[in-house]
């Protein structure tokens, strides 16, 4: 069975980092894998994407460009999300999801997405 398990939320001052790591198992290859994030009272939204090859592309939200990177490490079949420079509005439970095929919608689509961890906390101190 497909599994995501997400780790390295903490709490952390303003301009702090954190990385956050997902782990996969059940399966080797994926069309996309992204993490989103809901803060306490809000809709969740998608915050980084990894399109796999052969179509090949990242994205991100806007209001986290030049501060998180998104990666993958092949090897271990891990998601990677360095933030950098954290803000309070950053804070929130991140989700991990994966999808497998192209479902014609957008990176930020939560339909293209069958597959979600359980989220890990990240808490940003002012």
């Amino acid at each position: 069975a497909v599994q995501l398990v997400e780790s390295g939320g903490d709490s952390v001052q303003a301009g702090g980092s954190l990385r956050l790591s997902c782990h996969g198992s059940g399966f080797r290859v994926s069309y996309a894998m992204a993490w989103f994030r809901q803060a306490p009272g809000k809709e969740r939204e998608a915050v980084a994407a990894f399109i796999y090859p052969p179509r090949g592309n990242i994205y991100y939200v806007d209001s986290v460009k030049g501060r998180f990177t998104i990666s993958h490490d092949q090897n271990e079949n891990t998601l990677i999300l360095q933030m950098t420079n954290l803000k309070s509005e950053d804070t929130a439970m991140y989700y991990c999801a994966a999808g497998f095929r192209d479902r014609g919608v957008s990176w930020s689509e939560e339909s293209l997405y069958g597959h979600w961890g359980q989220g890990t906390r990240v808490t940003v101190l002012s």
